[in-house]
């Protein structure tokens, strides 16, 4: 585990964290009516991770995170995946 995902599970230790993608993590997300806490995560860099970790292309990369990263649901502490204004 590194520092943020450490700093996340001092928010709460049942926030889940995306394996692999640590360097993308931006902080965690407070949520109405009682629903807990989340992760979030900066898509580009997520992408990013994956074209330079694993050597995949632009379109492989997009292919495989939207599929096997969002698309997996893994319950109410599923993490949230975000871009920012302005980016692709």
């Amino acid at each position: 585990m590194n520092k943020k995902s450490n700093w996340l599970s001092e928010i709460d230790p049942d926030i889940l964290t995306a394996d692999g993608f640590e360097s993308a993590i931006l902080g965690y997300s407070e949520r109405a009516g009682g629903q807990p806490a989340i992760a979030v995560y900066d898509t580009q860099k997520c992408l990013e991770v994956l074209i330079e970790r694993d050597g995949m292309t632009e379109d492989e990369a997009y292919e495989y995170f939207h599929f096997n990263v969002v698309g997996a649901w893994v319950g109410e502490y599923t993490p949230a995946f975000i871009t920012l204004y302005g980016e692709d």
